[in-house]
């Protein structure tokens, strides 16, 4: 069967913060399946549980800090609020990976927090963009995300955007294959695959996505559009995006 789809909320940011419950409504209206928070632009975890539910929209994970130190009480309590199972690290930026200690010291923490994700029923997930897949001399030529894992606990999950890993020089299809079976979530965005061009409706850009979501349909548990920013109306490329996935039978709505 095919995974269900969700968005992730960043997306619909700018709406969001002027009216959440109208423009959850219309993601509810639209089909989705889910969402996937990044906060819930000032409502409290509980408001926006109770919203997603009345709409029939689960929550298919979240990003945000580490349950670690001074945010681990309340990422536990989001996370068991909003009822997701994943909880996703969003990004470290590219200056973090310059050499393997410097990747290391990462993974450890992240390893640290999934002791935590585990003892509290979820998963941590790592997210990343185009500097992960891509090549690094300092590296020995290997890609950041090639260290990362031999590091990370085999309990980390990725969150694989595949369309950052094709930005990044990597083809998206074999690395969904490599690493699908520690990659339940795929980012799934469209456009020129060019580093700072502003990104389409899925459907309309240069992406193969029925290759790419193919290579890890039997492992995905969640397929996620994501557009971080795109020159039409986000609303509209959200919509387009759906219907694209589910038209083409790559996705399943509510």
């Amino acid at each position: 069967m095919v995974a269900p789809i969700a968005v992730q909320l960043y997306s619909l940011r700018d709406a969001l913060a002027v009216d959440f419950d109208s423009t959850i409504r219309q993601v509810a209206e639209i089909g989705y399946a889910g969402v996937e928070t990044a906060g819930v632009y000032g409502k409290d975890p509980a408001y926006a549980r109770k919203l997603f539910d009345s709409l029939g929209l689960k929550v298919s994970s979240g990003h945000g800090p580490l349950p670690l130190g001074n945010d681990r009480n309340q990422v536990i309590d989001a996370v068991g609020t909003l009822g997701c199972k994943y909880w996703v690290q969003a990004w470290l930026p590219p200056d973090q990976f310059s050499s393997r200690d410097q990747i290391k010291g990462h993974c450890e923490r992240l390893n640290e927090a999934a002791e935590v994700a585990r003892a509290n029923g979820f998963q941590m997930l790592y997210h990343n963009h185009w500097w992960e897949y891509t090549p690094s001399a300092a590296l020995g030529g290997a890609s950041p995300v090639e260290v990362m894992v031999e590091y990370l606990d085999a309990s980390v999950g990725l969150e694989i955007d595949v369309y950052w890993v094709k930005t990044g020089g990597s083809d998206p299809v074999a690395m969904v294959k490599h690493y699908a079976s520690r990659a339940p979530l795929l980012h799934i965005k469209d456009g020129p695959a060019v580093m700072d061009a502003a990104m389409t409706a899925v459907g309309e850009g240069v992406m193969d996505m029925p290759a790419v979501i193919a290579a890890g349909q039997a492992s995905t548990d969640w397929l996620i559009v994501e557009l971080d920013r795109c020159d039409t109306d986000m609303l509209e490329a959200v919509r387009k995006s759906y219907t694209y996935l589910t038209g083409k039978g790559l996705a399943r709505g509510k």
